[in-house]
């Protein structure tokens, strides 16, 4: 209990001190083990856990599509392969189809590691800048 307890503080803390661009890393990756969670789930028969899991991995994309800043083109995109993601795990719950789930497990680990990449790029900028201005 104690351990729990720990590892529950120390994520809060974690989340709390975060940056924006690390909450998004944090969902993405979140996002991508809920999915796993639910084709584990269909695979051994836990209709239950699959569905919880489905769920909880609609409720990131719709986070994600709540707080697009529709002022950059790019957000168009997303926010329409966000609606197609959400509307198959819809069908994925529905079926419990876990080929659905596969194709919308490629596309969030594809937008995770992208985001990631994007992540690393800034920060290599940001540190070549700061070295410039020294």
């Amino acid at each position: 209990m104690v351990t729990s307890n720990g590892f529950n503080q120390y994520k809060e803390s974690s989340i709390k001190t975060s940056t924006p661009e690390e909450l998004t890393l944090m969902l993405y990756n979140g996002l991508v083990k809920f999915l796993l969670q639910a084709q584990n789930a269909i695979e051994t028969g836990n209709i239950e856990k699959a569905s919880n899991s489905i769920i909880r991995a609609q409720a990131i994309i719709s986070e994600f599509k709540a707080t697009l800043d529709m002022n950059y083109e790019v957000s168009e995109g997303l926010n329409s392969l966000y609606d197609y993601m959400h509307r198959q795990l819809v069908e994925a719950n529905i079926k419990k189809n876990v080929d659905i789930i596969a194709e919308i497990l490629g596309y969030s680990k594809e937008l995770r590691d992208t985001w990631a990449q994007a992540m690393k790029i800034a920060k290599n900028s940001v540190q070549a800048t700061e070295k410039m201005a020294k």
